[in-house]
């Protein structure tokens, strides 16, 4: 029996890898898939996890799933998992489920508390969140607390550069750690700018466009930007350049505010940073069989790696979860061949262990941090790659992909992240965005094309759609 179930998942792999090639190489003849049926498995695996967070942590953050306990952030309760879950309930038709969490969040949602919360996480998490089931409900009481919220939020800006302290005091306004990174001090205006355009109150769009453009200011001469900048000086602690965690976000905005609010300035830091970003950080490798380059140019990769901000110079050829954002924001972006390109990496990523590691160091073809927090990045690509081709490629692997995304993190109660994806050992966390954006994207892929008007929204970081302004 464990011959045969190393032998499948050998199977599951091979597959995996062999798809993603064919996706390059177009040669795979693409097979029916049944949506109808996947978009119902994905509302059922949904509820299967929602019904244990309910069951074991309701009114807290966040479920553990192993232990069956409950997690708050902040030692007391921001309902990261009500707020972040409710537009993911409306999207999919949940009525009963949808009026239940919504009549609990506004009874019960205060952010009156003496906590230093993180700004960056608040922000499209609850912020987010909160705008968008305004938007969904109509129900004004929504946007009274996000109004609450970031009247709350809004000290993180009084630094001397503008750019944002990464913690502040809900209750009293106190800030504190200067050191932070371009997704922290960018990835605010689709949220703050909602608020402002809802409210009326320039402030919010006003304090967040000047972090956002002040951390574009910061650049270097070649045109990239740091991991680390103090926000008191304005000097870079870090001069790791890439798309990874602590800058992914800030390079997302930059597009996406651009096409939510219609803002000539985004759209021209956008421009300006994608030449630098495939000049210095795409990185072109050719597969090698038996140690010898394959000559058909089909099987070029393209990746994205780390480089020197300031020289341009190669720094680590690693790749992961978190970049993987990254097809998703080129396709929106009109560059649908590079989309495609590097969609066929990600996808081979996922294929070595039958899902994604954090990171993967892809010259040497090896995990290098094994984790799998269950990030739903991948998959916003996939449902977005398909949103832009209609090939029904993505669709068939969007269907591998949450096969083996239940066979591995699927608990008794709810879903696990995984400590390993090579050993598939479960770690006991569930973090909010399961809801709000892994089990979102993969329903959206599969369901009807009228669930969503994907060409007049913009989903925020947090998966949170919001409706273009005129």
């Amino acid at each position: 029996m464990a011959f045969a179930g190393n032998v499948s998942k050998t199977l599951h792999r091979l597959y995996g890898l062999f798809f993603a090639i064919c996706i390059i190489c177009g040669t795979c003849s693409a097979q029916e898939v049944n949506r109808k049926k996947l978009a119902a498995e994905v509302k059922a695996e949904f509820l299967h996890a929602w019904n244990g967070y309910k069951k074991y942590a309701w009114g807290h953050d966040d479920l553990k799933p192993l232990s069956k306990t409950h997690h708050d952030w902040y030692g007391q309760t921001l309902l990261m998992t009500p707020v972040d879950a409710l537009d993911t309930m409306i999207i999919m038709g949940l009525t009963d489920e949808a009026n239940a969490t919504k009549q609990y969040i506004l009874e019960n949602l205060s952010f009156d508390k003496d906590i230093d919360v993180q700004n960056f996480e608040i922000t499209i998490r609850l912020l987010g969140g909160l705008l968008t089931n305004y938007q969904l409900t109509n129900d004004k009481r929504f946007l009274t607390l996000a109004e609450d919220l970031g009247n709350r939020l809004l000290p993180v800006f009084n630094s001397p550069t503008g750019m944002p302290y990464r913690y502040v005091n809900l209750k009293i306004g106190k800030t504190r750690d200067p050191i932070s990174n371009p997704a922290e001090t960018g990835t605010l205006l689709v949220e703050f700018g909602t608020l402002s355009k809802f409210t009326g109150k320039p402030v919010f769009y006003d304090k967040a466009k000047r972090a956002l453009v002040e951390t574009y200011n910061r650049r270097s001469k070649i045109g990239l930007v740091g991991e680390w900048i103090n926000v008191e000086t304005g000097q870079w602690t870090k001069t790791d350049s890439h798309i990874s965690g602590a800058i992914d976000s800030y390079y997302e905005y930059l597009l996406k505010c651009w096409l939510l609010f219609g803002d000539a300035d985004c759209k021209r830091m956008w421009d300006a940073s994608i030449v630098a970003i495939n000049k210095y950080l795409a990185d072109e490798v050719k597969r090698t069989m038996s140690g010898r380059p394959v000559d058909s140019a089909v099987l070029n990769e393209l990746w994205y790696g780390h480089a020197d901000m300031n020289t341009g110079a190669r720094r680590a050829t690693t790749y992961g979860a978190l970049d993987a954002f990254f097809p998703a924001v080129l396709a929106l972006s009109g560059d649908l061949k590079r989309a495609q390109r590097l969609q066929t990496s990600s996808y081979a990523m996922w294929a070595v262990a039958g899902i994604e590691p954090e990171q993967f160091d892809y010259r040497a073809r090896k995990i290098t941090s094994p984790g799998y927090p269950l990030r739903p990045e991948i998959v916003e690509a996939t449902y977005y790659l398909y949103q832009f081709t209609k090939d029904s490629r993505h669709l068939q692997t969007g269907e591998l992909l949450w096969k083996q995304f239940v066979q591995y993190c699927r608990t008794d109660v709810a879903y696990a992240a995984l400590k390993n994806v090579m050993t598939k050992e479960k770690s006991d966390s569930m973090q909010s965005f399961l809801f709000a954006e892994t089990f979102k994207y993969f329903y959206l892929l599969f369901a009807p094309p009228d669930t969503l008007d994907f060409r007049n929204i913009i989903f925020n970081t947090e998966a949170h759609p919001i409706r273009k302004f005129k």
